[in-house]
């Protein structure tokens, strides 16, 4: 695994090329199609559409997008947040690099496209090749990322009914048990499991 930034964790979605982008159409339900990311710059994602698309109509009226990926070695990224429609300005540059567009959109039609960038928000990396399991949350751009999963209060009474149940083994023994939040599955286990009902779920609030 490549040095935890946001920049590597868009380069692996760069490397997948083809990931799904998910936008909400006007009647609120939910919209996914295949997309290519055509360049990242630190850590800004850079993709196109064109303009007669559906969902380029999306990204302008919401301004907003999910996207994930998945390689061969069972690392997944999601990321999502706020774009910006950057114009036309790196319509050469994304052709260079990325020549099979030439073949797509020829000549003149280029024109019809629009790139977007993606430059805040929130991500995740997360590997179901190793054992156990291994999560990253980031964020980019003005976001910090929220706090999910669970974790284990002072109520805790020592009882270790929660690391019996963890599939992944993440929890260790201590007062109170503490989850790794690094092997957390977030399934839920513990949180169902614990008969003291010491085990809450994270706020959501910003990680400091």
């Amino acid at each position: 695994m490549a040095e935890r930034t946001t920049e590597n964790y868009f380069r692996m979605l760069r490397e997948m090329r083809d990931v799904v982008f998910s936008t909400v159409a006007e009647d609120g339900t939910p919209r996914a199609r295949i997309i290519d990311v055509m360049l990242v710059e630190g850590e800004k994602l850079y993709f196109l559409t064109a303009v007669g698309k559906d969902f380029y109509e999306e990204l302008m009226r919401n301004g907003r997008v999910a996207i994930a990926g998945l390689n061969s070695s069972w690392e997944t990224i999601r990321v999502w947040g706020r774009v910006r429609n950057v114009g036309q300005d790196l319509l050469g540059r994304i052709f260079e690099e990325n020549p099979s567009m030439n073949n797509v959109y020829p000549g003149d039609s280029r024109y019809i496209l629009e790139v977007f960038c993606l430059e805040e928000g929130e991500g995740e990396y997360f590997c179901l090749g190793t054992e156990p399991i291994t999560r990253h949350p980031f964020s980019f751009g003005k976001k910090t990322f929220r706090k999910k999963g669970f974790e284990i209060t002072d109520a805790c009474i020592g009882c270790g009914t929660c690391a019996a149940a963890c599939p992944q083994q993440a929890i260790d023994e201590g007062s109170p048990y503490t989850i790794r939040q690094e092997n957390c599955l977030h399934c839920g286990l513990c949180f169902r499991d614990c008969p003291a009902e010491a085990v809450i779920r994270r706020s959501g609030e910003a990680e400091q």
